[in-house]
């Protein structure tokens, strides 16, 4: 099973990125998620996403901004960032589950890929 992210780069506060995470492996008929890591933070939840795309959790911070989706038939989930602030600079995590309810802690996640760095700056 693996999970490749993909996306991440250098973009001004404002701007725009679209992370897009591959599964390979298994198909995930569950949750699957995005987190972010930054440097001597510990790793926080971003967004979720449930199978069927009818249920979705945001951190805070980021709601009105982010919009995760996903593409069952390509087995991909999508994180669209908006609005891009220096304070999301962090390393992008996919993450899958074999939940059906949505988790919002690292422990809830099983499955993770490699991470895709995001910085933004100001």
């Amino acid at each position: 099973v693996q999970l490749q992210a993909s996306g991440g780069g250098l973009v001004q506060a404002g701007g725009s990125l679209r992370l897009s995470c591959a599964a390979s492996g298994r198909t995930f008929r569950s949750v699957m998620g995005w987190f972010r890591q930054a440097p001597g933070k510990e790793r926080e939840f971003v967004a979720a996403i449930n199978w069927s795309g009818d249920t979705t959790d945001y951190l805070g911070s980021v709601k009105g901004r982010f919009t995760i989706s996903r593409d069952n038939a390509k087995n991909m989930v999508y994180l669209q960032m908006n609005s891009l602030k220096p304070e999301d600079t962090a390393v992008y995590y996919c993450a899958a589950t074999d939940l059906i309810a949505v988790p919002t802690t690292t422990r809830g996640y099983d499955y993770w890929g490699q991470g895709t760095q995001v910085t933004v700056s100001s």
